[in-house]
């Protein structure tokens, strides 16, 4: 069934012709866009949704969360709010509970947090695994993970278990642990930072990764400056996340490659780290994506929101250039060209704004303006 959405009062495609559209309609018609333009020249479908002089935009595109974990890290919060400094070890405590939940808990979280997260405007949504740690904890982790999340990623390159040799551990995640995962996620990433993997064990994963088929991502300069955002660009990564500390060397080969820099804003005032420096990726031509980075303990929300409104507010970026980051940007670092657009034949996930531009994400932020929801083509808000 065809329906036409009509009194978008500005509608946000992210397509270079179509640009930015006032007084627009755009067609649904079997989870796909059919048609978009002006209102008065709509065509005619099975039903018709008036959205009164809202704005229109892609539904946010999440590309970095941690949504398999049981547990809670609050009183760890609590600490580093008064002033202990964040580190990777924290990630132990997660990994324990969420080894001892049941099957039936963990899809119970996935659930909840995915729920959360469209109702205010994502629609499609990329999680990992690596609370586990196991070769049968990281399997049930991406099983669970691909019953709710659109893309999923191997993320056995989290931290080096408790007691564990760090080479052995890595040859176990390259050999057995992969293969035993890989056919149930597309992608694989690794914690390329000190105090989880150097260099040459980010390499090792990667490269394994890169022969069972996966895409490859990277957690990388996050606690200080560090090999992994080139380390992303030589192994041909679609995406290294964080980007906290970098050097102009780094921009520059980000810039010079088709490696996106996804932010994660949240993180790091939730981390109180320094926030990137986006202004100086955008000038210098890097494509970069803004992320959630949900997980229990150093950013602990769902909302794509608030981090256009941090980026906007704290990092310099416009709020055009922040809403592409977070719906085109984080497309592109899925390297999914049918979402993060408004377009004929383009996925039909769209976000309405109780507000008549997207402006009002930043010029109000804090506030709740998702007014309806379309995922796939069905409205779920």
């Amino acid at each position: 069934m065809a329906v036409v959405v009509t009194g978008i009062a500005e509608l946000t495609t992210n397509d270079e012709e179509l640009g930015t559209l006032s007084g627009a309609a755009l067609v649904i018609d079997r989870g796909r866009i059919a048609w978009v333009g002006p209102a008065a020249q709509a065509p005619a479908a099975d039903d018709r949704v008036d959205i009164e002089g809202r704005a229109a935009l892609p539904g946010w595109v999440d590309s970095h969360t941690h949504l398999v974990f049981a547990g809670d890290r609050t009183a760890e919060f609590g600490a580093r709010m008064a002033g202990r400094p964040y580190s990777a070890g924290g990630i132990a405590v997660t990994v324990d509970a969420t080894r001892a939940a049941t099957d039936e808990e963990l899809s119970a979280v996935l659930q909840r947090h995915t729920v959360e997260a469209v109702s205010q405007g994502t629609t499609y949504l990329e999680t990992k695994t690596g609370y586990g740690l196991t070769v049968e904890d990281e399997l049930r982790s991406a099983v669970l993970a691909g019953q709710f999340a659109d893309e999923v990623t191997f993320l056995g390159a989290h931290l080096v278990p408790p007691g564990s040799d760090a080479d052995e551990y890595v040859e176990l995640v390259c050999g057995k642990m992969i293969d035993t995962v890989a056919p149930f996620v597309q992608w694989a990433d690794v914690f390329c930072e000190t105090g989880a993997f150097d260099e040459d064990q980010s390499r090792a994963v990667l490269q394994a990764a890169k022969e069972h088929g996966l895409g490859l991502r990277v957690h990388g300069n996050q606690l200080g400056a560090g090999p992994g955002v080139r380390l992303a660009v030589e192994m041909g990564a679609a995406s290294v996340d964080h980007c906290t500390y970098l050097t102009p060397s780094d921009v520059d080969a980000l810039a010079g490659s088709d490696t996106v820099a996804t932010l994660l804003p949240a993180c790091d005032l939730s981390t109180r780290q320094p926030l990137p420096d986006a202004r100086a990726l955008i000038e210098a031509g890097a494509s970069i994506a803004l992320a959630s980075n949900c997980n229990p303990g150093s950013s602990y929300t769902s909302s794509m929101a608030f981090c256009v409104a941090t980026a906007v507010l704290q990092m310099r970026l416009s709020v055009e250039e922040a809403v592409r980051a977070a719906t085109l940007g984080g497309a592109q670092a899925l390297r999914r060209p049918d979402v993060g657009v408004l377009r004929p034949g383009a996925r039909a996930d769209i976000h309405v704004l109780d507000a008549p531009s997207v402006t009002h994400l930043a010029y109000r932020p804090g506030v709740p303006l998702t007014y309806a929801v379309w995922r796939k083509g069905f409205r779920v808000r």
